[in-house]
């Protein structure tokens, strides 16, 4: 018995730790340790006939690095100032990508206590990149699959019409 409490104590006592970003006042958490650059883009070159959610492609440290704007990955509407935001550094798959933003918050160490699956109220577009919320002083945190995030090109929609 006492080890089934030791084991519960230490998984009470592990934590995560997410960097915080902002589409408009929604503010979503990724895995730190995906992240590897907070930058402001900038030289964004389009790329014609993309996917409206990749806004072209950057040079990141002599690295072309295609940059994904999560409003748009996350159907969300246009933000209203002109403002090109900021953006977190990814890999996948040997690839670099920008998640271009609207803000960067600070780094969240979060226990279990605050995390809780994806609600079924969870708008229906964000359900399949989200891995869970965190409640935090009346505020949600959700939580991106960013593997789901990036994953986007993968579904065949363009490449069949080809």
């Amino acid at each position: 018995m006492q080890a089934a409490n030791a084991n519960a104590s230490q998984e009470a006592g592990a934590t995560n730790d997410y960097v915080t970003v902002f589409i408009g006042e929604t503010m979503f958490g990724l895995a730190i340790d995906r992240v590897h650059d907070v930058f402001i883009p900038a030289g964004i070159t389009p790329v014609p006939l993309a996917p409206p959610e990749i806004v072209g492609l950057l040079n990141l440290r002599g690295r072309v690095v295609t940059a994904i704007c999560l409003r748009r990955r996350l159907s969300l509407p246009q933000a209203e100032t002109g403002t090109g935001g900021m953006a977190i550094g990814l890999e996948q798959a040997g690839e670099t990508f920008a998640l271009v933003v609207d803000g960067v918050g600070e780094v969240l160490k979060l226990g279990a206590d605050t995390h809780e699956p994806v609600p079924i109220n969870l708008d229906a577009r964000w359900r399949g990149v989200a891995l869970g919320v965190h409640r935090l002083d009346g505020r949600l945190l959700v939580i991106l699959d960013i593997d789901a995030v990036l994953a986007f090109a993968t579904d065949g929609s363009v490449a069949s019409a080809a």
